[in-house]
């Protein structure tokens, strides 16, 4: 199977988990964006869920699938999250953002009784940092928060030069109206004492590392599907 194969048998799987009168949390990104399909599918068919998006762009697609929308102020007790992840490690520790959307995947995952975090194999990692740690931060001082970010890194032993991401020549702005420092770690041998530290740097509003909020990987390989749960 080639990539989207994969994603597509990892949000099939995790589609099994949606029941009827569940209210879910939707994520972002190609993951995602296969198990909203295959939602709107089950939909179509006479599914009754109402679900809340985890960025403008997921639901943009569902809108067009025809899934029923709701946001957390009419709705903030979910049932369910279905999202991707960056990595993901042993502990179901993982790294998100790739898409920007990171603050509102962790206020929805946050709301949720339950995540789970769907992927192909690429993505499982014995210790996190591989990928870039996407850090959301507010416009106003950015060069002093950036700065305050390599100093935490540094008080962990962590060296680290956060760069602004950028499209098309501006710098990305995510939903929330915020900018985004990519931080390339390497690995992130304590991944609570580095959350911490970025969390008492004022103008950091979050960051990509997701602790202690999935339940559930469903991660896709040539071999077959594989859950994986957290140990509690």
């Amino acid at each position: 199977m080639d990539a989207r194969q994969l994603k597509v048998e990892a949000a099939r799987a995790a589609l099994a988990h949606v029941e009827s009168g569940m209210r879910l949390g939707i994520g972002t990104g190609s993951t995602a964006e296969e198990f909203v399909r295959l939602l709107g599918v089950r939909v179509s068919e006479g599914l009754d869920v109402v679900g809340v998006p985890t960025s403008e762009r997921t639901a943009r697609l569902c809108r067009e699938l025809g899934v029923p929308l709701t946001t957390l102020d009419e709705t903030p007790d979910l049932d369910l999250t279905v999202d991707g992840a960056d990595e993901i490690d042993g502990e179901l520790a993982l790294v998100k953002g790739g898409g920007g959307a990171l603050l509102r995947e962790k206020i929805v995952a946050a709301a949720s009784a339950r995540m789970i975090v769907i992927a192909d194999r690429s993505k499982l990692v014995e210790t996190l940092g591989r990928f870039p740690l996407p850090v959301e931060v507010n416009r106003f001082g950015l060069e002093a928060t950036r700065r305050a970010v390599v100093r935490a890194a540094a008080g962990l032993g962590l060296n680290v030069e956060p760069i602004l991401r950028m499209t098309q020549g501006e710098p990305f702005v995510t939903d929330g109206g915020h900018l985004i420092l990519d931080a390339s770690f390497g690995r992130i041998p304590d991944t609570r004492a580095l959350s911490d530290a970025l969390h008492a740097i004022p103008g950091v509003v979050e960051h990509g590392l997701f602790l202690g909020l999935a339940d559930t990987a469903i991660v896709a390989g040539a071999t077959g599907v594989e859950t994986i749960s957290a140990a509690r």
